[in-house]
């Protein structure tokens, strides 16, 4: 037990004259542990395969800390060592640390060298592979999104650095199955994330590189399949209820009563109102389609207060400073929503949208016509709302 006044006296209450002290025991006091001296601790950092370092240190808090901020770290228990990526920032940062806090840097090229104690030489440091620019200027060309461009470059910068001592043309099929492996097993990624690296690194062998697209092929995952979670229409109410600012609250109707995707939301101009026909056109919505969907009369009202109040120039949600409204920002305000009227569901920007196409349903909206409001080009997607109607 601890040697504390209060368990001392209980365990005195317990036992009275029973008890027995060993006066040598308890009076010995245990020497803190003595740390090692700043100036002898030393950091190795070893290249190790698939575009990783190992660190071996002596143990300190301070740097465990300091490695669980990084991304992408891993502990093997059984080796009770530490890996990182090898890229250039993580590898600045471990030197900067040692810096900081006094210790030894050495990095090693080669595994092997961990008890040489070799001199720490910056010069054999390799950077970060970034994803080639003919890559995005392809993908820019063939008029890819620039989301999607974004999305396709990390991946694809992900795979450059796991095989970094390799050229692109020098990966085989099976190490491609390998690192697909390691997303999986070791990453634990989504079968979305799955199918965009795959899309990635095909992209490259058959749009760049000019490979033949059935000489490259991989099996796809099976996709899991999960409904969506939807707001009651008591619900939607309350969270518009709780908004105060005209602004926020413009942004969070247009979103639940013309069931808009985020980036159409952020897109949608003055001149897209038609007041006369209460329709809200959708320019170059996903998958670059055009399309009208619903302007109800409370909507129409509001955004009239809002014209009057905030004059738009441009786009009709504009930032502090102008220019397109921040998604992350309105996010944040159907999440301060949600929290003031005391709603515990996971509710995004695209909850609003599943939750207006699931109460037209329940309206008896016809499915045909709803899947032209939500702009779908396959019926199936608009058919998952019809499992979680009422």
């Amino acid at each position: 037990m601890q040697n504390y006044p209060s368990n001392i006296k209980k365990l005195n209450d317990y036992f009275t004259h029973r008890i027995h002290w060993n006066e040598n025991v308890a009076k010995r006091q245990v020497k803190p542990k003595t740390e090692i001296p700043s100036e002898q601790k030393t950091l190795h950092v070893a290249r190790i395969l698939n575009s990783r370092v190992s660190l071996a240190f002596q143990y300190d808090p301070v740097m465990v800390t300091f490695i669980k901020k990084q991304p992408l770290y891993s502990f093997d228990p059984e080796t009770k060592s530490w890996t990182l990526p090898h890229t250039e920032k993580i590898l600045t940062g471990l030197s900067s640390f040692c810096t900081i806090h006094g210790w030894k840097y050495q990095y090693l090229e080669d595994p092997g060298q961990l008890n040489r104690n070799p001199k720490p030489n910056p010069s054999v440091i390799p950077k970060s592979r970034k994803c080639p620019d003919v890559y995005i200027e392809k993908m820019t060309v063939l008029r890819y999104s620039p989301r999607t461009i974004q999305v396709y470059a990390d991946c694809f910068t992900e795979f450059l650095n796991y095989y970094a001592l390799k050229e692109p043309e020098e990966v085989t099929h099976a190490e491609v199955i390998s690192y697909l492996l390691y997303l999986v097993e070791k990453r634990c990624i989504s079968t979305s994330y799955q199918n965009q690296a795959i899309n990635a690194i095909k992209f490259y062998f058959e749009k760049i590189a000019g490979g033949k697209r059935e000489t490259y092929y991989i099996e796809r995952p099976r996709k899991e399949k999960f409904l969506p979670e939807v707001l009651s229409e008591e619900e939607v109410r309350g969270i518009i209820g709780c908004i105060v600012n005209l602004k926020h609250k413009c942004k969070i109707m247009t979103a639940y009563s013309g069931g808009l995707r985020v980036g159409e939301l952020l897109n949608l101009r003055a001149v897209d109102i038609d007041s006369k026909r209460m329709l809200m056109k959708i320019v170059q919505g996903k998958c670059r389609k055009d399309r009208f969907t619903l302007l109800s009369v409370k909507l129409l009202d509001l955004l009239r207060k809002y014209f009057q109040q905030y004059h738009p120039k441009d786009y009709l949600f504009e930032g502090v400073s102008g220019g397109r409204y921040s998604g992350r920002s309105i996010q944040n305000v159907l999440k301060r929503a949600c929290e003031a009227a005391r709603i515990t569901k996971h509710v995004t920007m695209h909850t609003l949208r599943h939750s207006f196409a699931t109460h037209l349903l329940e309206h008896n909206t016809d499915i045909r016509y709803i899947q032209e409001l939500l702009g779908h080009t396959n019926p199936r997607t608009t058919q998952i709302y019809t499992h979680i109607t009422t």
